[in-house]
């Protein structure tokens, strides 16, 4: 069995170390052009020629659970795409949006302002239930992050493609749940897989729809997010400000108008990392199972695109 790994912006040698590990019947390399064909392949945006030099694949694995840019390439349509289910992320996207909600609840940016200018004093205590979160995506991630949030007692939408049921989450689906899910949320967190039914959903006539005063926290794809829709509804009070830790072009250019926006807080695409030794005994756990002929999870739907 032979597995060739073929990932940009990555460190090559401690994947291969710990896939040959993983998998010691296997012959683990890295991908070169020309190189001989394999019968598996993890990749994270390889180029399109990777894909034309590999038509015999049994199976294509991508080291994270976001699938549009490989989506974007030519692929054979019978080639299966496996994503990530979690690897570790679930919990770190957890992490993120409950600190980027508990931050704008609590007001800590203000406080943090006022300490740094020299200022000691107190805010008025907001109510939970004034404060209605809305999680648009009920994946793995979706339905972990929906559950934390729960947890701090504030009440808790979830929107999906289909019907779920989440417990201490109010669910909406489909066209005809959307307005109702948005009109009953404040803080808008998008965890939605990037698909072109998707892409801009986040524009001034979906986040006009939020309760005034709304929260924007986008840690899916930036391309989901009208960025001048934002900046236009912040500034007229309509929206309160954003945690986005993705944009349409990373790293995010400089001039581009949400660096110096002090209601906008920016992190660089960090909400939740592939985990690499997770990730390797996820994806080895799968290959060895596709060997003998058992079904995996995580097989992407390309009509879905996800």
């Amino acid at each position: 069995m032979k597995i060739t790994f073929c990932c940009t912006d990555t460190k090559t040698e401690p994947w291969l170390q710990g896939l040959a590990a993983a998998l010691p019947q296997a012959h683990v390399s890295a991908w070169q052009p020309g190189a001989p064909q394999a019968d598996y392949a993890v990749v994270w945006a390889p180029p399109q020629r990777f894909i034309d030099e590999q038509p015999g694949l049994k199976a294509l694995f991508n080291i994270g659970a976001g699938v549009d840019a490989l989506l974007g390439l030519r692929l054979p349509p019978a080639l299966p795409v496996v994503r990530l289910d979690d690897a570790g992320m679930a919990v770190q996207m957890a992490e993120y949006v409950c600190h980027a909600l508990i931050r704008h609840f609590r007001e800590f940016d203000g406080y943090e302002a006022d300490m740094r200018a020299g200022r000691w004093g107190y805010r008025r205590p907001r109510l939970r239930q004034d404060f209605p979160v809305g999680v648009m995506g009920l994946g793995v991630l979706g339905e972990r992050v929906a559950r934390a949030v729960a947890q701090f007692e504030f009440p808790v939408m979830g929107w999906s493609r289909g019907p779920k049921r989440i417990e201490g989450v109010r669910c909406f689906s489909g066209a005809e749940g959307f307005g109702g899910f948005l009109a009953a949320s404040r803080v808008l967190v998008n965890l939605l897989p990037l698909t072109p039914g998707t892409r801009n959903i986040m524009d001034r006539g979906t986040l006009s729809r939020l309760m005034p005063g709304a929260y924007v926290i986008n840690v899916a794809r930036g391309a989901h997010l009208v960025d001048e829709d934002l900046l236009a509804l912040i500034d007229e009070g309509h929206v309160a400000g954003a945690t986005l830790d993705v944009f349409r072009t990373e790293p995010l250019p400089a001039g581009h108008p949400f660096w110096n926006n002090p209601r906008i807080t920016l992190t660089p695409h960090t909400s939740a990392r592939t985990l690499r030794d997770e990730s390797i005994a996820q994806i080895a756990g799968k290959i060895a199972a596709m060997q003998r002929g058992e079904p995996v999870a995580g097989i992407v739907d390309a009509a879905r695109g996800y």
